[in-house]
């Protein structure tokens, strides 16, 4: 017989326990669990869904594999019958987060943010269902908040609080400069949980000081204070660094069906069970069961395979994923792709290095000719050892590593 969890005014059915499963499922922190676990009680009780918010700085154009740990936890949230709110910080990213960061982030421009936005939206409707989704900027309440709401709003939170976050007070006792403008970011996005009266607030784990700051302004504004749930940052495909573009250890969910298939598959058998964790749809029952299989000698190649076809389904389609596995296979085998860009050059004859900086394959000669050397450029299949080749005018397959290919016609 199921013991309640907590005490709370309304019963603990299992259709509550499912759902804190559900929320528990791969993530680092529920703070403060009781609180979670009542508010589902009552939503269920009342029949009203809870309010469920993600805010993301369009700081960039695209999103990528791991931003959407976030984003795969709301949609789960929002398949139990939540409201999701989607929420585009176009006003904080006009202040900067200085969330883990030693020096003041460059704030975006208007319209860096405004196109960065749409992007976002569009990349971010891969995952949630539009039609749930309430999709909100927070320069609807910051810019009306004007200079007064913003010293009443400031009155609402002290300077030695804001000294305990680690990052202001690593660059403080370094000497590192700190802009009072810094301070008002994690004031206004606690503000946007008081605007939104959001019930629950999903974040990355270097996102906890900004969260609790929400969770402390409601109650100063007399708001029932919400929960916090943060998400672990993704490894990326090194399985060291969290994913980012700058680290080169990212899958971009814009990229196309085979690239992403063939990222997902150079992960290491260990990642890949971390990834399934937090990137699959499956339960987790299948995940352990999976697991299992493959402890008792089920080759780990098969649930990687299927980890990079739903991976790529979820983000082109199955036909993409089922033609993009094939993609690999014959790479892996050393065969040509059936699709590869089309490059047309002149200058023949044209040195190696020139080629594959001109075809697209190499950002420069000097990483042309480290290719080289690594004995990672093919010509209709040879490998190429010659820096110093020149190749007259003709049709060539040209390959760079196990992904690159490109039919070259050179004149």
């Amino acid at each position: 017989m199921n013991q309640p969890l907590v005490t709370t005014a309304h019963p603990v059915t299992d259709r509550v326990r499912e759902a804190l499963a559900v929320t528990l499922r791969g993530c680092e922190e529920l703070i403060p669990k009781d609180e979670w676990v009542a508010k589902l009680a009552k939503s269920e009780a009342a029949r009203t869904p809870l309010r469920v918010k993600l805010g993301l700085d369009p700081t960039a154009p695209d999103i990528h594999v791991g931003h959407t740990v976030v984003l795969n936890k709301l949609r789960q949230l929002q398949d139990l019958g939540h409201t999701v709110i989607f929420l585009i910080g176009d006003f904080t990213s006009m202040i900067g987060d200085p969330s883990g960061r030693n020096t003041t982030r460059p704030p975006l421009t208007k319209e860096q943010i405004e196109a960065n936005a749409e992007t976002y939206r569009a990349q971010a409707y891969k995952i949630l269902d539009p039609s749930k989704t309430e999709l909100r900027y927070n320069s609807e309440w910051s810019d009306p908040l004007g200079a007064r709401g913003m010293i009443q709003l400031a009155a609402r939170y002290t300077v030695a609080r804001m000294m305990e976050r680690d990052d202001f007070h690593k660059r403080f006792t370094e000497g590192r400069s700190i802009s009072v403008h810094e301070f008002l970011y994690p004031l206004m996005q606690g503000y946007d949980s008081v605007a939104l009266k959001s019930d629950l607030e999903l974040g990355g784990t270097d996102q906890k000081f900004n969260l609790l700051m929400g969770r402390h302004l409601q109650q100063e504004y007399g708001q029932e204070p919400q929960c916090i749930l943060t998400m672990p940052l993704l490894e990326g495909l090194d399985g060291v660094d969290k994913m980012s573009k700058s680290k080169n250890n990212y899958i971009g969910i814009t990229e196309d069906a085979n690239t992403m298939f063939a990222k997902v598959m150079s992960i290491s058998d260990t990642l890949m069970w971390r990834w399934y964790m937090l990137l699959s749809f499956q339960s987790e029952a299948a995940i352990a069961k999976l697991k299992s299989e493959v402890d008792g000698g089920r080759n780990p190649r098969d649930a990687k395979v299927a980890l990079a076809k739903e991976i790529t389904a979820r983000f082109h389609d199955a036909a993409a994923a089922d033609a993009a596995e094939q993609d690999f296979v014959n790479r892996s085998k050393g065969g040509i792709p059936d699709e590869i860009p089309e490059v047309t050059l002149s200058g023949a004859p044209l040195g190696i290095g020139a080629l594959l900086k001109q075809a697209g394959l190499a950002p420069s000669t000097s990483e042309a000719n480290r290719l080289i050397d690594g004995g990672g450029v093919r010509i209709d299949s040879s490998t190429v050892s010659d820096k110093g080749l020149k190749l007259a005018a003709g049709t060539y397959v040209v390959q760079v590593g196990k992904r690159k290919f490109a039919r070259v016609t050179l004149a």
